[in-house]
């Protein structure tokens, strides 16, 4: 049996009311939950590059590598990064991270250069993950839908997907409070 081919995947958890973060992009909702043995493991296995926004890039420095009145963590991630802002972030020492602005498609280029056959992973959000569906580059949605809701916040995609629509690969059930929901996206849908 051949390998398959690299894909690009958006992994992400979400409110049962779709939103990632809370309107001030803050996780403490979901952190709530600890690791709860979600497929995250070998996921994560598979990735050779990721790209995330400065959102997401800031939320790590300062909840994870620099949080306020507790021990420094190391950089979170052992493969290449790439980071999309529109300003200047600070840089995390031993980390390999690429910041990047402007069209998603030449920085996937060096992603799939970098990740040397392994996947792609969008960490967030979901205006990145857009702007990879926008340019035909997405390949797959995995969502980790936990059992809360926020009212509001920052929504999982924000783009129309509807013609035609994701195609449901599996939907695996984790514990009480979560569930693992993988989407194909077929070509042209966005």
């Amino acid at each position: 049996m051949a390998p398959s081919a690299p894909k690009t995947q958006y992994f992400t958890a979400s409110s049962l009311d779709g939103f990632v973060a809370t309107p001030d992009h803050d996780l403490g909702w979901l952190l709530q939950f600890g690791d709860v043995g979600s497929g995250y493991g070998a996921f994560y296995e598979q990735v050779g590059a990721l790209a995330m926004g400065s959102s997401t890039y800031t939320w790590l420095l300062r909840h994870h590598v620099r949080p306020e009145g507790q021990a420094p963590q190391p950089w979170p991630y052992a493969v290449p990064a790439w980071v999309f802002s529109s300003r200047e972030l600070p840089t995390v020492d031993g980390a390999d991270v690429t910041f990047a602005r402007g069209d998603v498609r030449p920085v996937h280029a060096a992603m799939v250069a970098a990740a040397a056959g392994k996947n792609i992973w969008i960490v967030g959000g979901g205006d990145l993950a857009g702007q990879f569906l926008d340019a035909g580059l997405l390949d797959e949605l995995i969502v980790q839908v936990v059992s809360v809701t926020l009212g509001a916040g920052v929504p999982l995609l924000p783009r129309r997907v509807a013609t035609p629509p994701l195609r449901l690969a599996s939907a695996t059930p984790y514990g009480a409070a979560w569930v693992e929901l993988r989407y194909e996206v077929p070509k042209g849908a966005a």
